[in-house]
């Protein structure tokens, strides 16, 4: 950061003294270093950076290929650890910037308000799971169906008490910081938790419905920074100085045609398509939805010509992909170009350093959080059958019915089967 040399030739006072402006805290990134004004291109010390950055990504590749080979349940895991750190760069965001203005224990009370909002997300995201997956054992299921029965009030009650924690904490001239973090903690837990909302559901009803999607952002970035790298001499926006049209033209067009080509080696595959109904990481087994199952297209004209194909095999959602292709490299980005703003609004590089050469775990998920809940909507709105099945009947059957009701409601079935069946004999 420059000298500031405004406080010597500033007028002095009667008394003699000299004023001097009072110095921020904050850091200025300086626009001579990686997040100033000039293009990646011309960047001198850019192939150290891309060794760094290609080793990190690397590592983060195969840790994520080994979780989603190991299953669900170890998705959903992956997805509440990058919460967590997501939490913790965003509540030290706002503690750099006072770090004048430290309370005691305030920091205890956003984690207590962060573990709360993570109980009442997942409990009601897992809840049907749970019970699907204890429903052999008796006592097991008593006492799971009483905590999903009184789980709101759980969360509420301690909701209750953070906020009268809260409260008692307040103090005299500090009360526009306090309530300023307040605020700031309850946006983290709306912005992270959102984004839980629409993505664990994905992974259960398919791991195909998460996996792609997130996929393609990473092509996306990763694409957009080499042709960047390489190609890159036409600004973009002035918020991201280093993203260009070159880069973000050709990772679109990358994009694209990846999501057409990954969404037919993934659909073929029984462990990314089957839904889970329950917590087991056993393998799983199902007959393909239509949406899995090839369509064989004739060739005509003179492809067959020059090609040794006569026809090609296309799993319909291969269609839908391209749609998820063009959102991941058109909308997604704007993720990347609000953090972008947003760190600098707060005069910060990156949201952390937990990942050599990409920054925090927060850089890595701007786009992701965009991602992940176009592609539910998309899931939801274009894609899954808006009817009841005996197997949604059932799952709402085991979840919100006790024992015995479930016990009563089989009887009567019973009963009513017996009188239809004496009808039409």
């Amino acid at each position: 950061m420059q000298k500031d040399t405004t406080t010597s030739s500033a007028p002095s006072t009667s008394t003699g003294r000299i004023r001097h402006r009072k110095r921020s805290n904050e850091v200025i990134p300086d626009d001579s270093k990686a997040n100033g004004n000039k293009l990646l291109v011309n960047d001198k010390s850019k192939y150290k950076s891309m060794l760094i950055r290609a080793y990190s990504s690397v590592w983060m590749i195969g840790s994520f290929v080994l979780i989603i080979y190991m299953g669900h349940l170890y998705i959903t895991a992956m997805i509440v650890v990058i919460q967590i750190f997501m939490a913790r760069e965003l509540f030290n965001l706002l503690r750099r910037a006072h770090e004048d203005r430290q309370l005691p224990g305030f920091r205890l009370l956003n984690w207590h308000f962060f573990f709360t909002a993570m109980l009442f997300v997942y409990g009601r995201i897992l809840s049907q799971r749970l019970v699907n997956t204890v429903n052999s054992d008796m006592v097991l299921y008593r006492l799971v169906s009483s905590l999903i029965k009184y789980h709101m009030v759980i969360c509420y009650s301690l909701y209750i008490a953070g906020f009268i924690w809260f409260i008692l904490t307040l103090k005299k001239k500090m009360y526009k910081y306090q309530f300023g973090q307040y605020a700031w903690t309850h946006m983290i837990l709306i912005v992270v938790f959102g984004q839980s909302s629409f993505t664990v559901p994905s992974i259960f009803e398919g791991i195909f419905w998460f996996l792609l999607p997130a996929t393609l952002i990473v092509i996306n970035d990763i694409a957009a920074y080499f042709f960047g790298f390489f190609f890159g001499r036409t600004p973009l926006i002035k918020l991201s100085p280093k993203k260009t049209w070159e880069g973000f033209i050709g990772a679109s067009v990358t994009t694209i045609i990846s999501a057409f080509m990954l969404a037919n080696i993934m659909g073929r595959s029984s462990w990314l398509t089957c839904p889970r109904k329950d917590l087991s990481t056993a393998w799983l087994h199902c007959d393909p939805d239509p949406l899995f199952t090839p369509e064989s297209y004739s060739l005509s004209g003179w492809i067959p010509y020059w090609f040794p194909w006569k026809e090609i095999s296309i799993l319909p959602v291969q269609w839908h992909a391209l749609c998820l292709g063009l959102f991941a490299s058109i909308i997604a980005p704007f993720g990347g170009f609000f953090a972008s703003g947003f760190k600098r609004a707060f005069k910060i590089k990156d949201f952390g350093d937990s990942i050599p050469g990409h920054g925090g775990i927060t850089d890595r998920m701007d786009c992701q959080m965009v991602m992940a809940v176009f592609a539910y909507i998309y899931h939801q709105s274009f894609v899954v059958q808006q009817s009841l099945s005996v197997e949604v009947i059932l799952d709402q059957i085991l979840m919100n019915l006790t024992f015995n009701e479930q016990e009563a409601l089989y009887r009567r079935l019973g009963e009513m089967l017996e009188q239809g069946i004496k009808r039409m004999s």
